[in-house]
């Protein structure tokens, strides 16, 4: 969870480009970020991948008003609708976007050439069929907050009390780089997000941040069998909640419009 996932620069930026906010150029060049190319294969009418440009034009055609994220991991199929094809190929890829007002669905595939420090990265998004059906377990913007918050400090305790906070210079480095990102201006979300959305997924972001350190530091000061157990068990929930979180972030454009906030 420290690195933003595809599927959420291609729905928020993408939800941006719908909504006449941005210009079709600016939204690829921000969802293709540091890659080299994306290209959608499956979209109906077309016989080949083709490049996001015509393929979020094609969806608009097609009749969709917006995209929503999925973040599935085993035993929770966040944000996804069925059919159980669709869910297990996103469930593979822990990641989808399911389009608003067409029954269509994309899930990425990765591909990676090259060394260590050059490596060439192509996205391939699979366009599949999809129910239209609430999507699971996403929560809206202020029960994703309430939720984030008390979940990290819960596991501020436990993780506190076992000495496997992310402490050391390896946490400190990771967070002083997550930092100096942040105040070089990226932006979080794409123009036409509410405030609360940014809010909610920047604080998602840091508890990713933190769970990767910790999951990285290897079994820090638990040096027990229980120890280590009790350290998972307080990820988890965690790690889930801030899933929870970023969908429901990413998800905020749609569930407005929605609600004819906008």
């Amino acid at each position: 969870m420290l690195s933003e996932p595809r599927s959420g620069r291609l729905a928020a930026w993408g939800n941006a480009l719908l909504a006449g906010l941005i210009s079709p150029d600016d939204a690829v060049l921000a969802i293709v970020g540091e890659d080299a190319v994306h290209r959608v294969e499956g979209l109906p009418g077309e016989s080949g991948p083709v490049g996001l440009t015509l393929a979020l034009g094609r969806l608009r055609t097609l009749g969709v008003t917006g995209l929503r994220v999925a973040l599935p991991a085993p035993g929770h199929p966040l944000g996804l609708s069925g059919p159980p094809d669709f869910n297990a190929r996103a469930l593979d890829a822990e990641e989808a976007v399911v389009c608003h007002g067409a029954a269509l669905g994309l899930v990425p595939e990765v591909y990676e050439a090259g060394p260590d420090g050059d490596v060439h990265v192509e996205v391939v998004w699979h366009c599949l069929p999809v129910r239209q059906a609430p999507p699971a377990d996403v929560p809206s913007l202020g029960e994703a907050e309430r939720e984030l918050a008390e979940a990290l400090r819960e596991a501020t305790e436990v993780l506190s009390r076992l000495d496997v906070a992310g402490s050391g210079p390896v946490a400190e480095a990771a967070i002083d780089a997550y930092r100096a990102r942040a105040e070089r201006g990226r932006e979080v979300l794409a123009p036409g997000y509410p405030p609360r959305a940014v809010r909610v997924l920047e604080l998602a972001q840091r508890v990713g941040l933190l769970i990767s350190v910790a999951y990285e530091n290897g079994h820090g000061g638990a040096m027990s069998a229980s120890e280590i157990a009790a350290r998972a068990e307080a990820l988890r929930p965690v790690e889930r909640t801030a899933r929870r979180a970023q969908v429901a972030a990413y998800n905020a454009f749609v569930e407005e419009r929605e609600r004819g906030v906008r």
